[in-house]
């Protein structure tokens, strides 16, 4: 009998194993699924002063041209940002600020076909 409990123990430790498995692949592939989307892309840059240095917590401005909706980030230490999720059909500009001083904006175009596309950011005097 305690030969048969034994094989029931096995055979319930390897479908757990096999869920267990299955489950920690699900976000991987769901991230994936993301990263397919045709429509669907990101920005991201560095924000930069007039000395070439990074600059740590300015205010990066998206603004969807269409919708005139803005998103913000507040740049990190070594002066990088990022938006993700942005439409391939959309224009977007970019602008950074930080005590007053400003980037002028710069455009993210529907032509512009990079799924990450790099928009660095420098603040003028």
């Amino acid at each position: 009998m305690s030969g048969v409990s034994g094989e029931r123990v096995r055979a319930a430790l390897t479908v757990l194993a096999m869920g267990l498995a299955v489950w920690a692949a699900l976000p991987g592939a769901l991230a994936q699924k993301i990263k397919e989307d045709p429509n669907v892309r990101s920005v991201e840059g560095t924000v930069t002063d007039a000395n070439e240095a990074a600059v740590a917590g300015a205010v990066v401005y998206l603004e969807n041209t269409r919708t005139q909706q803005i998103r913000t980030f507040n740049t990190r230490e070594d002066g990088s940002y990022i938006f993700h999720g942005l439409n391939t059909n959309v224009d977007y500009r970019l602008k950074a600020q930080r005590e007053g001083v400003s980037s002028g904006w710069k455009p993210l175009s529907t032509f512009d076909s990079r799924k990450k596309a790099v928009i660095n950011l420098k603040l003028k005097k």
